[in-house]
């Protein structure tokens, strides 16, 4: 008789436990729910010295757009520089967060890169990172000039931010002839 009751009472008790999980965990995912980035990209040497406010500022008046590749080397060989300021509008309460860039010139969303920022001071909201975004090799690999693109900001998976932007360059000329040597006559 003493074995139903005891059964009986660890049901009650993981009853009791489910209940007190399934309605703090709304908090949580409601809590993450509201944490949201602005990112500016900026192509203008940054202020030094300044505050978070007059970061920021800067960043909002030379947000940048389009972004111009490098032309100190071959076309191959050129990148796109800029710097990333990320804002949260509270401590985004993480070790790190993810950006994620895809190409969508072409309508739908196609994946090129990823890149992990981390966290060193939980309390910090603003985050300034050096972008280096380089030239693929193929036609539909790696970032590729007078293309559209999308960044977007991930904390836990959870998509925070996004910003569009073009990458503004010269494609490779191509002459379309083809010249074959005396061998091949």
């Amino acid at each position: 008789m003493k074995l139903p009751r005891i059964v009986t009472k660890l049901a009650v008790s993981a009853l009791l436990l489910g209940s007190v999980v399934a309605l703090a965990t709304p908090a949580l995912v409601e809590g993450q729910r509201g944490l949201r980035a602005r990112i500016f990209l900026v192509q203008h040497r940054l202020p030094r010295g300044g505050s978070e406010r007059a970061l920021l500022g800067f960043a909002r008046s030379h947000n940048a757009r389009r972004l111009r590749e490098t032309t100190d080397q071959p076309i191959p060989e050129r990148k796109w520089k800029a710097e990333m300021i990320t804002s949260f509008n509270r401590p985004p309460g993480d070790l790190e967060f993810h950006v994620l860039f895809y190409d969508i010139e072409d309508g739908a969303r196609r994946f090129v890169t990823d890149m992990s920022t981390f966290i060193n001071d939980r309390s910090q909201k603003t985050f300034v990172q050096r972008l280096r975004l380089p030239r693929g090799r193929g036609h539909h690999e790696g970032f590729q000039p007078n293309r559209r693109m999308e960044l977007v900001v991930t904390i836990r998976r959870q998509e925070v931010g996004r910003q569009r932007f073009e990458l503004l360059g010269e494609e490779i000329a191509r002459t379309g002839t083809v010249n074959f040597g005396d061998d091949e006559r």
